[in-house]
């Protein structure tokens, strides 16, 4: 039931988007879930980095700062006036609460002030309809049904998911999910983050870790699998951190060269080029081989997932799926298995407002609409 009586125009859909999970604030319009006319994101990393993570109550006080020149950007970009929106998609959750209440209420207050159509949209969601933006631009189309992976700082879970198409629109799919698998601890982003922690490496640890570990040789240390009991398609990333900092006592000899590399940090050096020269080869074959243990545990256990549901197609989105080696090891694997595999570009892969705005179509095509008392969940589920 709608508190924003809002009608669809001309057979053109232009949705804004606006994301606000985490510590990046996005707008973004999508015309018909599949035209990306622009995609703002105001990142907060030079903000978080000298606290090896995201600090909640910063996040959700820049988000307030950034929240409308970043939508009116958007606008400009893509060159209309709100009157011309034709409705307002917001991510409920899940993610941090003061940061989601930020996108949400704003969110809330334009779609009643204009009269448009709110519709809430579930954050791993977006990754998903993320990859089929990327794909419908690409020219290719994601066969269902498909396992999908959403892999990220905050997120590591698989999903089975179905489509439906909704009044017979080829770009508005309906997805209904069944989850075959998830973390139970740290996310794989997050295991990223804590150890390039350890290691002075800066924050976020994975865009620095991946061109780091190419010179690193992945069988120098040996890291165990993580051994599930239940399901299999189950994942755990703190064995792998703690493996890594057990490493770090048994080598002393390493805490000298991590004190080198956390003076470059308080320098501003922090891109993977200016540290490689401040790292051993002991270090980088600790980040080669923390690196390929975890891609080991992402393809295996999707590809395990894919082969016990049937599905053909596999869909992987998330911060973490922007990583090289995963890209690489999942596109191997996928020609040896013959599976399609598909990914969002770099760009959106990491948390946006156009993915936010392409998952919005087929509900707002469906009738899906939020009213006034729409509120945030820091733990929506998908499925």
């Amino acid at each position: 039931m709608s508190g924003f009586p809002g009608v669809m125009g001309t057979g053109m859909a232009r949705i804004l988007g606006i994301e606000s999970s985490c510590d990046e604030t996005a707008a973004a319009v999508v015309v018909d879930g599949c035209e990306v006319l622009s995609n703002i994101v105001a990142s907060q990393v030079d903000i978080h980095h000298k606290y090896g993570g995201v600090v909640p109550e910063l996040a959700s006080r820049e988000h307030l700062r950034q929240i409308v020149p970043v939508v009116r950007e958007a606008l400009e970009q893509a060159g209309l006036k709100l009157a011309d929106l034709d409705a307002v998609a917001v991510t409920r959750g899940p993610g941090l609460i003061g940061s989601l209440l930020v996108g949400l209420t704003y969110g809330k207050v334009l779609a009643m002030a204009l009269g448009k159509p709110l519709v809430p949209v579930n954050h791993l969601e977006g990754h998903v309809y993320a990859v089929l933006l990327e794909a419908h631009a690409a020219g290719r189309a994601a066969k269902m049904p498909a396992v999908c992976l959403v892999v990220s700082g905050g997120h590591t879970v698989l999903y089975f998911a179905e489509a439906q198409r909704v009044n017979g629109d080829a770009h508005a799919l309906h997805l209904t999910y069944r989850r075959l698998g998830q973390t139970r601890d740290d996310a794989a982003g997050e295991a990223y983050d804590k150890v390039a922690k350890l290691l002075a490496l800066g924050y976020p640890g994975g865009p620095v870790i991946d061109p780091l570990a190419a010179h690193g040789d992945p069988d120098g240390v040996r890291f165990g699998p993580a051994r599930m009991k239940g399901n299999a398609l189950d994942f755990s990333f703190s064995g792998i951190k703690t493996a890594v900092l057990y490493y770090l006592r048994a080598h002393p000899e390493l805490q000298p060269e991590v004190e080198t590399r956390q003076a470059a940090l308080t320098r501003g050096e922090r891109k993977a080029e200016q540290l490689r020269p401040l790292c051993s080869k002991t270090t980088l074959d600790l980040l080669a081989s923390f690196q390929k243990t975890v891609v080991g545990e992402l393809v295996g256990r999707t590809f395990a997932a894919a082969e016990g549901t049937g599905a053909r197609t596999v869909l992987v989105s998330g911060g973490v799926a922007a990583n090289r080696q995963l890209r690489q090891t999942f596109e191997e694997e996928a020609r040896h298995l013959g599976i399609e595999v598909f990914f969002p570009s770099r760009q959106l892969s990491t948390d946006n407002a156009a993915m936010i705005a392409a998952a919005a179509y087929p509900k707002l095509l469906a009738g899906e609409r939020a009213d006034i008392q729409l509120n945030a969940e820091a733990n929506l589920p998908l499925a």
